[in-house]
């Protein structure tokens, strides 16, 4: 149990609240079913933790908000975990409505820091009857009783588009609440893309890994297309239900062509590539986490091609030079502005 996140460590200190059928949404750690005597359904948008879900039989594990597996209205405990986004938290909260029974108990846990006082606000526009029944491992618990059947969700109500624009070169971006810089070019993206339209990528094809929402390989394609210059098809691989469900979007709308697929880095990935790209993210929830990049560099030079180019954005004081050296080749810097570096080397 003490390696449960604070807020499951809360739930398990208040299991006695949990009735019936239960629904837990945002489950952080798959080792939590373990402690819990209650079955149902586990949802998570990570897919690494949905795997993990997956292995334990007696519960119904879900990927994220277009799994078509959760009973609507069939749940009478749901719990709800804090997502690191406000904004998604709308969203995770429409979906526990939507599961609830006719007189189900809906339960809102998360850490101080994390901004659960906050959170209590978007909590009670939807359910003002709830209530504080608990704060314990630096986390509050929130119970609304006598819960009301809620609509039907659709994660399609909750798409917003956005235009794009990078040296001149426009694309449509879908984004749905708790996605990786929602409705905006981030800075290292953008000096990833200018690197990638003053010394483009020579080849046929490319992998964005991390791809969140698709706006790289959307936008690879069209600058080559107004630069009339060979057009890749550019697949994307993330580990977030959102960043698939949005670069699907994004490819469709702006025709643009590639797979694009969930992984929990490169663990379910096959094949070679001849150039690879990424802005990978380096944050688990609020703290600083390189790992899932650093394990990223362990095992991309198998996807590459012999001779194929790795491009990498990271914020400067990351210390992925060596390790890109390391594990795939000569390194040089392509843009270094203080802040970001862009990172170009070749396998050996």
């Amino acid at each position: 149990m003490q390696n449960l996140p604070n807020s499951h460590q809360a739930l398990l200190r208040n299991q006695r609240l949990l009735t019936g059928r239960l629904a837990l949404l945002g489950v952080g750690s798959s080792h939590l079913l373990r402690e819990l005597s209650g079955k149902g359904l586990a949802m998570s948008e990570h897919l690494g933790v949905f795997n993990a879900l997956e292995r334990h039989d007696s519960w119904q594990a879900c990927f994220g908000y277009d799994d078509t597996a959760p009973a609507q209205g069939q749940y009478d405990t749901v719990v709800v975990f804090l997502p690191k986004a406000r904004a998604e938290l709308d969203m995770r909260l429409a979906l526990a409505h939507s599961l609830a029974a006719d007189g189900a108990q809906l339960l809102l846990i998360g850490e101080k820091k994390e901004g659960i006082a906050g959170a209590v606000k978007q909590l009670k526009a939807v359910f003002p009857q709830a209530a504080k029944v608990d704060s314990a491992r630096h986390c509050q618990v929130w119970c609304a009783e006598a819960v009301a059947p809620g609509p039907a969700f659709r994660v399609q109500d909750w798409l917003s588009w956005n235009r794009v624009e990078c040296n001149e070169v426009a694309i449509t971006v879908a984004g749905l609440p708790g996605i990786f810089s929602q409705g905006d070019l981030d800075k290292g993206t953008r000096v990833l893309l200018e690197t990638l339209a003053e010394h483009p990528v020579r080849s046929d094809r490319v992998l964005d890994f991390a791809c969140g929402a698709g706006i790289v390989g959307a936008w690879v394609q069209a600058l080559h297309a107004a630069e009339s210059i060979p057009v890749p098809a550019v697949d994307g691989v993330d580990v977030q239900s959102q960043a698939v469900i949005c670069a699907r979007q994004t490819y469709e709308y702006n025709n643009a062509t590639g797979s694009i697929f969930a992984s929990d880095g490169l663990a379910s990935v096959d094949g070679h590539w001849p150039a690879i790209i990424s802005n990978p993210p380096f944050h688990s929830g609020v703290k600083t986490d390189t790992s899932m990049t650093e394990q990223f560099l362990r095992d991309v030079r198998q996807h590459l091609q012999p001779g194929g180019e790795l491009r990498l954005v990271a914020n400067s004081f990351l210390p992925y030079e060596p390790l890109i050296k390391q594990f795939i080749g000569r390194v040089e810097r392509l843009r270094d502005d203080g802040r970001f570096t862009v990172y170009r080397a070749f396998r050996d």
